[in-house]
């Protein structure tokens, strides 16, 4: 494995656009994590601060680590929590969010007796941006030896929104994964919790986005027949709104594909990025809303091909989104490696040349790769599976440069 140093490093990518050699440089953004450091998360951005968390062990235990971007890389870290009996996961993974000035929020999963999917979601909050924290608080209180987690958290109505998976009903006959919501104050106290989809995908991430609406969620939906396609739902002056589709792709699995959707939103602008391989085809796919996400135009097709998903998008002032996506090809496939690659999209003129950001393992180790936009930058952070121990790893470059 390399050794981790604090010099930022910087990683010229050559690629050919419309028949011409261009080059994007990556500036990589060290991080002081330990061995076997993984699943990623990033968040804030615009007038918040960016922070990254992430999982470490931490002794026969588990830590759950944050740090915030200076200018010249990643300020050291600081343990939230700590203990043992967590459910660590590549695909469903803590999170550190700031919400507003000084409201911070946490999240993280804890297992609990009765299967080996049996957890349950805890959170904190922090009233001083990050520098002290809550006690436990305990998202649901149904009991159930099932899984919660999936989390996204959001601001929403002074507090902390927050929107996830819930198990309680899959223990009944023809129960289902429900969609829940609820928000948590600035006390630690739940307020409103409500079920907001009686039937969803067991296991793809959920995503939410503020528009000028208020928050819009989106999540893969289960329908009776098994077609998994991605659903929006709005909340509207504090009440969600029934869910409705994104696109119709038609993609019927029996089982989870573990590939959830991504949303940015800016204004009354709304833009979904997802995985879909519905007919056997494997795409990439986005589609944009000009009214808080309560309708969408048709979808752009990203990319094709040897894609996995694993998406995340965002969008810039001019309302153009950056998708980003892991695919493999011909050419890694002896190496056993996998790309992140991002594509600049806008509603007009679809996607633009796709770029490689890093490569990183083939599986489900590679997590799911995070994508956020500052000050014109994007900063993308990844689980580095192709070292001997897992490592994450973080690097930016100029959005403009992207075209």
């Amino acid at each position: 494995m390399r050794p981790l140093t604090a010099a930022t490093a910087a990683l010229s990518l050559w690629i050919c656009v419309a028949g011409c050699d261009r080059g994007i440089t990556l500036t990589e953004l060290s991080i002081d994590a330990a061995p076997g450091a993984a699943q990623p998360h990033l968040a804030g951005g615009a007038d918040m601060p960016v922070v990254l968390s992430w999982l470490e062990p931490a002794g026969a235990g588990t830590a759950l680590r944050f740090a915030t971007l200076a200018d010249a890389g990643w300020n050291p870290p600081r343990t939230l929590r700590s203990g043992a009996g967590w459910f660590v996961n590549w695909a469903d993974f803590p999170s550190v969010v700031p919400v507003g000035a000084d409201l911070w929020a946490a999240h993280w999963l804890v297992k609990q007796p009765g299967g080996a999917y049996a957890y349950d979601i805890v959170m904190a909050v922090s009233t001083d941006a990050g520098a002290s924290w809550s006690g436990d608080i305990f998202l649901h209180d149904d009991g159930t030896a099932t899984e919660h987690g999936f989390v996204s958290l959001f601001p929403w109505a002074d507090g902390v929104g927050a929107l996830w998976l819930d198990g309680r009903e899959t223990g009944a006959p023809n129960g289902a994964m429900t969609l829940r919501a609820a928000v948590v104050g600035a006390d630690a106290e739940v307020h409103g919790p409500a079920q907001v989809d009686d039937r969803v995908c067991d296991c793809c991430p959920t995503a939410v986005a503020v528009a000028a609406t208020g928050p819009v969620a989106v999540y893969r939906d289960r329908s009776a027949d098994e077609i998994r396609d991605i659903a929006v739902v709005r909340a509207v002056d504090g009440v969600w709104q029934p869910p409705a589709r994104v696109a119709d792709d038609g993609w019927r699995i029996s089982g989870c594909p573990v590939n959830g959707p991504a949303i940015a939103a800016l204004g009354d602008r709304v833009v979904v990025a997802w995985f879909t391989a519905a007919g056997q085809r494997a795409r990439v796919r986005a589609a944009f809303s000009a009214d808080s996400g309560a309708s969408f135009g048709a979808p752009v097709d990203v990319a094709a091909g040897d894609v996995s998903g694993q998406v995340a998008v965002v969008l810039d002032g001019n309302g153009h989104a950056f998708v980003s996506w892991l695919e493999g090809s011909v050419r890694l496939a002896e190496t056993g490696a996998m790309e992140l690659r991002v594509s600049r999209v806008t509603p007009e003129a679809g996607a633009g040349p796709s770029h490689p950001i890093a490569h990183t393992g083939a599986g489900r180790p590679a997590g799911v790769p995070q994508m956020l936009l500052n000050d014109g930058q994007l900063l993308f952070a990844w689980t580095d599976t192709l070292e001997e121990t897992l490592r994450v790893r973080s690097a930016r470059v100029d959005a403009d440069r992207v075209r």
